[in-house]
């Protein structure tokens, strides 16, 4: 059988299957509650840069520089990217806030925006289906039915990332097996959660697939020998391959990008080798 059509094979060579257990990446990956982050982080930066007047270049260069920084990181803990911006204002010679006052502010501006999608799911008023990338319970589901234990790797906090998957009822699919920094512990490591799994589950290296729309997942997954799926999801409403994303995964060693899951059951089908 051949791919189906929204999926680009970059890695002609890619393993296929059979895989014996599936990690996934959660914010851009499974959801989409927290469309939007990285406009928040990087206002928030240049806003701290502008009030000490450390933007000496053109602010559209230094936006794309901080934004540079900002999704590199996407993918550990999020006190990463502001122990990386302390460096930033420090190497322009300001007096930087401890990371975790960063982290914080950006947490509150964040959290501005995600309760009122919290509200919305809560009270019914928003569908889970509405808020995760399209099908995505449709591939949760079809990996369940091939006997894949399904694990969770995010850089979110645990707390908000439990939240979300029982908002979105992802919970069925994935049960315990939410990995997260707890209080935002910075020594959180997906690379820790996929040795977890492989060990929990006896698999090989080669035996993982990976799914993720940031740099640390997909550089993990193969740094385990496993396949990496790049997931290049757009907003919320909005179909087709995001070009950003794209491209970052194709360099951080992505096999396959796709937009969403709209055709899950045959990816999975042609990745096992099903029907040849």
């Amino acid at each position: 059988m051949s791919l189906p059509p929204n999926v680009e094979l970059i890695n002609p060579h890619v393993r296929r299957g059979p895989f014996q257990v599936a990690v996934f990446d959660f914010d851009g990956t499974l959801s989409l509650i927290r469309e939007g982050w990285p406009r928040v982080m990087i206002d928030l930066m240049m806003g701290h840069l502008h009030a000490q007047n450390l933007v000496r270049e053109p602010v559209a260069e230094c936006a794309a520089h901080v934004e540079a920084f900002v999704m590199a990181l996407n993918g550990h803990p999020t006190v990463r990217q502001m122990e990386r911006f302390v460096e930033e204002v420090t190497a322009r010679g300001g007096t930087p806030d401890e990371p975790a006052a960063y982290l914080q502010q950006y947490i509150r501006a964040l959290m501005s925006v995600v309760q009122g999608r919290w509200d919305t799911l809560e009270s019914g008023r928003a569908r889970p289906d509405e808020w995760v990338v399209p099908n995505a319970h449709g591939v949760l589901q079809t990996l369940q039915d091939r006997g894949v234990p399904l694990y969770v790797a995010s850089g979110t906090d645990l707390a908000h990332v439990s939240r979300e998957v029982e908002l979105l009822r992802l919970a069925p699919h994935v049960g315990g097996r939410v990995n997260a920094p707890k209080d935002n512990d910075a020594t959180f490591r997906k690379r820790d959660v996929i040795a977890r799994a492989l060990r929990e589950t006896g698999a090989r290296g080669e035996e993982l697939i990976g799914f993720g729309d940031g740099v640390v997942e997909t550089q993990e997954v193969k740094r385990t020998g496993g396949v990496a799926v790049g997931v290049a999801s757009s907003e919320q409403g909005v179909r087709g391959v995001n070009a950003g994303k794209r491209a970052t995964l194709i360099a951080a060693g992505a096999d396959l990008i796709i937009p969403d899951y709209e055709h899950a059951t045959d990816l999975l089908a042609w990745l096992w080798g099903s029907g040849e």
